[in-house]
């Protein structure tokens, strides 16, 4: 069977394009969502996916109406080659039945692999500057140092962090966070 899918980001915008294109290619049946593809409670969507069947052919008119990361399309894809599902996209030469769609979307994954390695080098060079410049990592303290300076006499005289907490007002949790870092 020729499935279609058609979205657009916005109830505003319009499927015709996309809806006419996907019958034109032979889908005999197509879903629509008017959702963004960062969503992935897309209903049509879920849909489309739960009644895919061996041998079925999904085709989209752009590769980014099933969803806006390489690496998400490619697992999808890659999913669906095993399930021994087909995918076509109208106007970008990627499919999955032919040597040279499958030689893109190879080349697709070797992208999106040097992408995600730049991204994480990028990002612990930046750990590690913040680090080399004082910058503290995880939450803010939700404490003053004024009631750092109260938890710290309530500690000393003998008070249960709960009751700390009912004192300060926090919760016990962040009584014990402040301790820990008061290594007390």
């Amino acid at each position: 069977m020729t499935i279609g899918y058609a979205r657009v980001s916005t109830r505003e915008q319009n499927l015709d394009m996309q809806l006419e294109a996907l019958q034109g290619a032979g889908a005999e049946t197509i879903y629509q969502d008017k959702l963004t593809g960062k969503n992935t409670n897309r209903p049509e969507f879920q849909k489309m996916l739960k009644g895919l069947r061996r041998g079925d052919l999904v085709i989209v008119w752009k590769l980014d109406r099933l969803g806006r990361s390489l690496l998400d399309l490619l697992r999808l894809l890659e999913d669906w080659e095993k399930e021994g599902i087909k995918f076509r996209c109208l106007t970008q030469p990627i499919e999955t039945e032919t040597p040279m769609g499958r030689l893109i979307l190879s080349i697709l994954g070797a992208v999106a692999e040097m992408e995600r390695s730049l991204i994480a080098e990028r990002a612990e060079a930046g750990r590690k500057r913040a680090k080399e410049l004082g910058v503290k990592f995880g939450p803010k303290m939700k404490l003053s140092s004024h009631q750092i300076e109260h938890l710290r006499e309530l500690k000393d005289r003998g008070d249960s962090p709960k009751a700390i907490a009912l004192v300060l007002g926090v919760s016990e949790s962040t009584v014990f966070r402040a301790l820990r870092r008061m290594k007390v």
